[in-house]
């Protein structure tokens, strides 16, 4: 009986030992955002209600945004910020955010969900509270970088859709800080590599085929990854050109479009060649060096 009770308790505890640390979750300004947000509109509600509304999986009114934090049982050293997509009207949680905090959990990469500011359509420029909001999380992770066991050299973005959207932007627009500097815990640094899932808004509004005026990809841009599916409206054209701008400046990129996937599948499974990309993702991610543990 005694044996049988001492094998239980050491099964016990090494069922224990193998989960992932519980998340914790942190306030990204405790003292108060620094830039107020717009009332929601009748126009914004009646959107969100289009799109099916609020449901479990989904998150809206972030007044008050989070970064909630995913380690595994033994971290790499690495750490990427999830941006989940919803077109600046909502969150999609679930298969845009904890999911795939799971999946990078598995590659023992540290995991931070972003719950940015939401809605913001009603903002002069929808992305900029988010943008602050992802450039508060790249402070934090660096300011507890030791005590999170992380490298503050080896901080991804990840972002899908409006999501891919704000991660470019404090990926490429980076010179320029959307925010008045707070205490050491800000860093004027954007991300050390950027994953870029049906991204889009960077394109010029009457001519797709080019850029944004005033739009460049600096000199000194991150690695990126970029995945979109041909189906999806423009924003193949769109990965493509920020491909090949990648390619004319010779930095480090790497492009995948599926020809079927539309938009919008995150982490689902559907039997498309393009519910692969977590895996791509990865093998990307370990030939960066990325992977290795420090």
């Amino acid at each position: 009986m005694r044996h049988t009770l001492l094998s239980f308790c050491f099964l016990c505890l090494g069922a224990t030992s193998a989960l992932s640390a519980e998340p914790i979750t942190l306030r990204l300004w405790p003292d108060g955002t620094p830039t107020a947000m717009a009332p929601k509109s009748e126009a914004t509600i009646k959107l969100i209600q289009s799109y099916g509304g609020i449901g479990p999986n989904r998150v809206s009114d972030v007044t008050d945004p989070t970064i909630t934090i995913y380690r595994p049982q033994k971290p790499n050293g690495t750490s990427v910020i999830v941006a989940p997509g919803g077109g600046f009207m909502f969150l999609s949680y679930a298969h845009e955010g904890t999911q795939v905090c799971e999946w990078l959990n598995s590659l023992g990469v540290t995991a931070v969900l972003l719950k940015y500011r939401t809605p913001t359509r009603d903002e002069k420029v929808m992305y900029e509270l988010p943008v602050q909001d992802a450039q508060r999380a790249m402070g934090l992770v660096r300011y507890h970088a030791a005590e999170w066991q992380l490298d503050p050299q080896r901080v991804g973005l990840l972002g899908f859709s409006a999501g891919a959207n704000l991660a470019g932007h404090a990926a490429w627009d980076r010179g320029a800080r959307t925010y008045p500097q707070q205490s050491g815990r800000d860093d004027p640094r954007g991300p050390n590599f950027l994953v870029f899932i049906y991204g889009g808004g960077f394109l010029d509004q009457d001519d797709k085929s080019k850029f944004r005026p005033g739009f460049s990809v600096p000199a000194d841009a991150p690695p990126v990854f970029l995945l979109v599916a041909h189906d999806d409206k423009s924003n193949p054209v769109e990965a493509a050109l920020l491909y090949l701008e990648y390619k004319k400046r010779d930095l480090s990129a790497e492009l995948h479009i599926c020809a079927k996937g539309g938009h919008g599948f995150g982490m689902r499974k559907d039997g498309k060649p393009i519910n692969d990309w977590p895996q791509r993702c990865a093998e990307w991610m370990k030939s960066l060096g990325y992977l290795e543990a420090k």
